[in-house]
């Protein structure tokens, strides 16, 4: 078998070793994780920032420079972590690679959150329930009434179906297929430009500026995986009409563009509606109306997004290994005609 043959034969091993790592074990509390390596630097960073720049040029080109230093470094660390491991045996570059990848899915660690904050609710424990959403969602949870937290936990697990499931999993498919690069680079440099976006890409003080290039960058590399997602949703619910429908209608009227259209995309396969008013820090903020409240919604519509998304992920992932076996499988056809 030809080296090409192996290397992509290695990479489909990655992702699926990823992905059941992800789906078994996903991030266990208190372990090491790049994502607290990278939210380290930014939180640091930030705080040099802000006192030492004060005009809007100054903050902006020190957000630019956090933006693409993490990014790359992000992802130049982690190839060189793999090579390092592989220099050592190449079975261990496997497994340390297949590790660094499943730190970028969050498929488990989302499931677990939405269950943490129904388990008490569905109890009726509803101050409890609060309680566990205020380790989730920004905004204010003390007076949320069930409907509310339903509506809540349904919001945070769609719109990070993109951006914390589909999007790691498309860069990380796209890295596979270039040689030399591997899954993780693209993956860890994606996952760096989320965690910007998350920490310092608000459009309020003090982060307008300084986190204004994070913000943008991440809109950009989150357009393209977010349509495959919501395309895909589509595609497995079969109400592809109406869910392209009331995504024009209703999706680009969300300031983001890309958890508009993932959000609604839930909204429409599910035939409920999200949005509306929510409050931060007791100031009343009013997202756009997505999808149609033909149900209420219910804990049992927020498991089936949680499968739904994992539908989703299992077909980029079995198409990938699939396209990614092709040349092993042309060799192997090719040896057994010589023989």
């Amino acid at each position: 078998m030809d080296a090409i043959a192996i290397n992509l034969v290695q990479a489909a091993a990655v992702l699926l070793l990823a992905a059941v790592l992800d789906y078994v074990v996903g991030d266990p509390w208190g372990w090491p994780h790049p994502v607290r390596v990278m939210g380290w630097v930014i939180a640091h960073f930030t705080t040099f920032a802000l006192k030492q720049f004060s005009r809007q040029s100054e903050r902006r080109c020190a957000g630019i420079v956090l933006s693409v230093g993490l990014i790359i470094s992000s992802g130049i660390t982690g190839w060189l972590i793999v090579r390092g491991a592989s220099w050592i045996h190449p079975l261990l570059g496997v497994v340390v690679e297949a590790i660094l990848l499943a730190s970028c899915f969050a498929a488990r660690s989302l499931r677990t959150a939405a269950i943490d904050v129904l388990q008490p609710l569905t109890a009726d424990q509803l101050t409890q329930a609060r309680s566990k959403l205020s380790q989730y969602v920004g905004r204010d949870t003390e007076k949320l009434t069930e409907p509310e937290i339903l509506r809540a936990v349904l919001e945070t697990v769609t719109e990070n179906a993109t951006d914390g499931v589909t999007a790691p999993l498309f860069y990380a498919i796209v890295g596979a297929f270039l040689p030399g690069v591997g899954s993780v680079p693209l993956a860890l440099g994606y996952k760096a430009a989320s965690t910007l976006d998350s920490m310092v890409g608000y459009r309020q003080e003090p982060y307008t500026d300084l986190g204004w290039f994070s913000a943008q960058l991440e809109d950009v590399l989150t357009w393209l995986p977010c349509r495959l997602t919501v395309i895909t949703l589509a595609l497995l619910s079969g109400k592809s009409q109406e869910v392209w429908y009331l995504c024009q209608r209703d999706a680009i009227k969300d300031p983001s563009p890309n958890s508009g259209w993932s959000e609604c995309a839930y909204a429409a396969i599910l035939g409920v509606q999200v949005g509306g008013t929510n409050w931060y820090q007791g100031i009343a903020k009013h997202k756009p109306l997505l999808g149609e409240p033909v149900y209420p919604i219910t804990s049992a519509k927020i498991y089936e997004a949680l499968r739904l998304t994992r539908y989703c992920f299992l077909l980029w992932l079995g198409i990938a290994i699939a396209f990614l076996s092709l040349p092993a499988f042309g060799v192997i056809i090719k040896m057994l005609r010589l023989a």
